[in-house]
């Protein structure tokens, strides 16, 4: 019997995950805040207590994500591309791509029957490829982040967003409402924004099914369904936020293999 762990550290989410001969024992989120290392020796703390072991109990830490490379408890720190690709593969055997919606980024992968990655595209530096855009216009409407997505699911009439940059985005957000455009428009303009940002990546990789979503963005409804009018099927994982914190711990697990 062998305990693996593999650690995320996201610009805004910190994800880790226990594994046990390849199965998900438990895991664990947290703020990520500005003192990555902190956060790391928190998660694996608390990951620790949740399943009774000691820290000498796990046979290897691997690491992902934005500060994987800062983390001191890693034995070996792998590509969050790769990682997600790993765990969704696990998840979904028969997924020939995944699209990944990332606090600062999002990437769009492609797969082949064996999991292995045969190409993929990052969105630009700018924002509003990400799920920050979102988050920022949350903060704009004063809506709570876990509301945005079902309420986005009223919209009449969605705006359409004339700048493709998050920071112009959140004062275009302000003057809309301003004329009087109801939140639940605003939102859903948002998520078609973010869609079509999406779309373009898909396009330069080609797109095949299934497909799955992963990263905060797969607990979005609301971009979801603005994905899946874009003529794309999802599959979604049950807790899409740890995907690539169990890509990682399966990465160490596969290392004694």
């Amino acid at each position: 019997m062998a305990w693996f762990m593999g650690i995320d550290i996201g610009s805004v989410m910190s994800k880790g995950v226990v594994t046990r001969d390849g199965k998900l024992v438990a895991h664990h989120m947290l703020a990520s805040g500005v003192n990555y290392r902190n956060v790391s020796l928190r998660l694996r703390e608390e990951l620790l207590a949740d399943t009774g072991l000691g820290a000498e109990d796990i046979t290897r830490t691997v690491t992902t994500g934005h500060a994987a490379g800062l983390i001191p408890l890693s034995n070996k720190h792998v590509a969050d591309t790769q990682c997600c690709a790993r765990g969704s593969n696990y998840i979904f055997p028969s997924v020939r791509m995944v699209i990944d919606v990332q606090g600062q980024s999002s990437q769009v992968i492609h797969l082949d029957e064996r999991g292995q990655i045969t190409g993929f595209a990052v969105s630009e530096a700018c924002a509003s490829g990400s799920g920050y855009f979102i988050e920022a216009i949350a903060n704009v409407l004063q809506v709570p982040l876990e509301d945005i997505g079902s309420l986005s699911l009223y919209a009449k009439n969605p705006v359409t967003f004339t700048t493709g940059c998050a920071v112009f985005g959140e004062s275009e957000a302000i003057s809309r409402v301003a004329e009087g455009v109801t939140k639940e428009d605003i939102i859903a303009g948002v998520h078609k924004a973010l869609a079509g940002k999406i779309s373009v990546l898909i396009d330069r990789v080609g797109l095949e099914e299934p497909c799955a979503i992963s990263g905060g963005g797969g607990l979005n409804i609301g971009l979801i369904r603005s994905i899946e009018e874009l003529g794309i099927q999802l599959l979604i994982p049950s807790q899409p936020q740890i995907v690539n914190a169990l890509g990682a711990a399966l990465f160490a697990g596969e290392q004694d293999s």
